[in-house]
């Protein structure tokens, strides 16, 4: 009687009640298998995981046929991360009860955490195939076709799922997600706002859903929905990811908070890299280099010189590829600039480690950080003594396991330290790597062939739509109303954010035909068509990075206005090392009288175009050699530093 009491208060979600009454239960019969298996449950709800698990366990021994008790106890290892131990569990209920398609559905959550992508949707095809209307498994076959890059498969998955049950909020979420890797930009909006109506509470969505709308230049209620989010990260609420947070706000302990809250609700058992073996040191120095952007990216643009420059005589090079292979001309070059090219988008976490492990590394370096196919885990986890945060990320990880972060003085200033978890090393020039190799197209662009008024000066920024901001955009227009005739050269490609842009053009009393949009082009073709503009006028928070070096190597002036974050002082420091300092302004309204000033100053301009075409090829900023070998001093230090025993602490690699 007081079981069925204690299970009906379970069911109405009387947690406390249920408890206490399954423990009085077995107090007068320690052997009862019901209240055993349903306290156990109960504790896996409230997360009681070990309590759980000893609890199950207990039931298992009393009856070890009963296989919903060996699917629950599978759970509960799964989210003790046992995983082996789990799948024990899934396949023992599943040989019980072949027919039980919630054990066939978990196993295959399993797999997928494993990245056993084919076993995975093998499972979930059979508990599809006995029960056809189970929309959790046609959801996480979905979700497997996700983290496979398979869209199209996604996308059709999740449409099942809410033909079934369209409330299914999760469903609704992660096709945003898939429908946003396809630049479906509204589309993924449309399904982020029914995952809001269906649940109130999606970590991470509203920031997400904020920058999505930044990508199609979609401004309403931006002010609204900043605040928003600046009050809820300061509260420690899961509301946005750390990477949209950087083209935000400028804000450095804001973006440390939320790097923070991330990393700690993603990996809150790896908060420190396990120790590593004593071991001898080697011939050379073992420098991983970890990253999901080894093909035509913009950060294998940067850097693929430094990996062809680094002496092989001190440092043996080890790259593992967590990105797409696509056998582009980048990724060949790639493949031969290193002595070992491990390609792990595969494998999971754990294989991952055991193989970097393997390579005895002695440095790591992650590259991607928090961006797109960041793999933070496999740092968390430990890959290497000494764990550097470099290019990839314009910013802090917020993670204890990572060691250093690479900047220079411009971009990190002393008083600026305490917003970055990670020390400090600090290249005497510009931190970022650049490739001198870059081709550049011979072509001879005229303005009438691009699109632009002949006689008229030619602004432009080609930085991703996310980085303009409404008071980015204001400024720009107030710009174009001092200079008469001149327009503004923007990236093209998605029309929904070029119609926007017109409207918000129109709302300053701007003639949109003044604004350009640029067609794709392949790069060496880009690149040479910077040519045909007088100044880039950059954005705020988020500067232009590669996009500045872009427009630097093609002889084009960026002018830049600095604030506190890391990614909104980056254009600073390539100026800085190329001699062009004068193109640094501190505030917004320097910012625009110097572009107003310079556009009206043919001279002057000229001039400054004269010395960066003078400066390319002997400043410091696209001297491959020399950030190498800067880097190298950085990577010696830090390496000697652990040998003997020391912890990490800022570095000044002298010039």
């Amino acid at each position: 009687m007081k079981f069925q009491e204690a299970l009906a208060l379970h069911q109405h979600g009387r947690f406390d009640e249920a408890r206490a009454l399954y423990e009085s239960v077995l107090k007068k019969h320690p052997k009862h298998f019901d209240a055993l298996h349903m306290l156990g449950v109960l504790a896996y709800q409230s997360g009681k995981l070990e309590r759980a698990a000893t609890l199950l366990a207990r039931a298992i021994a009393i009856d070890p046929y009963e296989a919903r008790v060996r699917n629950n106890y599978g759970n509960v290892l799964q989210d003790l991360h046992r995983l082996d131990e789990a799948l024990v569990q899934y396949n023992k209920a599943i040989a019980i009860d072949p027919n039980y398609p919630e054990a066939h559905n978990n196993r295959g959550d399993l797999l997928q955490t494993a990245g056993r992508w084919d076993a995975a949707l093998t499972s979930y095809d059979r508990a599809l195939t006995l029960s056809p209307r189970y929309a959790g498994a046609h959801y996480n076959r979905a979700n497997a076709f996700k983290a496979m890059g398979r869209w199209d498969e996604a996308i059709a998955g999740y449409d099942q799922a809410i033909a079934i049950a369209p409330d299914y909020a999760d469903a609704h979420h992660n096709r945003g997600h898939v429908l946003a890797e396809c630049k479906k930009f509204a589309q993924a909006i449309d399904s982020y706002d029914l995952a809001l109506r269906y649940k109130n509470v999606i970590p991470y969505l509203p920031g997400t859903r904020l920058n999505l709308k930044m990508h199609v230049c979609d401004w309403s209620d931006f002010d609204q929905e900043l605040d928003a989010l600046r009050t809820q990260i300061k509260q420690g609420k899961k509301v946005c990811p750390p990477f949209p947070l950087l083209a935000l706000t400028s804000d450095a302990a804001l973006q440390q908070q939320t790097a923070r809250i991330w990393i700690q609700d993603k990996y809150p058992g790896l908060s420190a890299v396990k120790s590593f073996p004593k071991k001898k040191s080697h011939d050379r120095i073992r420098i991983g280099y970890f990253s999901a952007d080894f093909w035509s990216h913009p950060v294998a643009h940067l850097i693929a010189g430094v990996f062809e420059t680094h002496d092989r005589t001190r440092y043996e090079l080890h790259a593992f590829s967590s990105g797409p292979d696509t056998q582009d001309p980048m990724r060949k070059r790639l493949e031969l600039a290193f002595e070992h090219f491990h390609d792990v988008r595969l494998d999971s976490d754990s294989q991952v480690v055991a193989l970097a492990r393997k390579c005895e590394l002695d440095i790591a370096v992650d590259l991607s950080g928090l961006t797109k196919g960041c793999r933070p885990g496999l740092f968390a986890s430990g890959v290497a003594p000494v764990q550097i945060n470099y290019l990839g990320y314009p910013g802090t990880m917020g993670a204890p396991f990572m060691d250093y972060i690479v900047a220079d003085s411009t971009l990190i200033p002393q008083h600026s330290q305490k917003f970055y978890t990670e020390k400090v090393i600090y290249l005497p020039n510009s931190y970022q790597a650049n490739d001198r190799k870059r081709e550049i197209s011979e072509k001879q662009f005229s303005r009438q062939e691009l699109g632009l008024p002949e006689s008229s000066f030619v602004f432009c920024c080609f930085n991703n739509r996310f980085k303009i901001l409404p008071a980015t955009f204001d400024g720009w227009m107030r710009i174009l109303d001092a200079v008469p005739h001149s327009v503004m050269w923007l990236i093209g490609g998605d029309e929904l954010a070029q119609s926007n842009l017109r409207k918000e053009s129109v709302r300053r009393g701007i003639d949109p035909a003044r604004l350009v949009f640029a067609a794709h082009l392949p790069l060496a073709d880009h690149l040479a068509r910077h040519r045909a503009a007088d100044l880039f006028l950059d954005c705020l928070p988020y500067n232009a990075h590669t996009t500045a070096s872009d427009a630097l190597w093609a002889g084009l002036p960026v002018l830049t206005c600095m604030d506190e974050g890391f990614s909104s002082r980056v254009a600073a420091s390539l100026l800085n090392a190329v001699g062009l300092d004068e193109l640094v302004t501190q505030s917004q309204q320097d910012f625009e009288a110097l572009a107003i000033a310079l556009a009206n100053d043919c001279e002057r301009l000229s001039d400054i175009r004269a010395r960066l075409h003078a400066n390319r090829l002997t400043a410091p900023l696209f001297d491959t050699e020399l950030i190498t070998r800067h880097i190298e001093a950085a990577y010696a230090q830090v390496y000697a530093r652990k040998q003997s025993g020391l912890p990490a602490e800022h570095v000044y690699v002298t010039a």
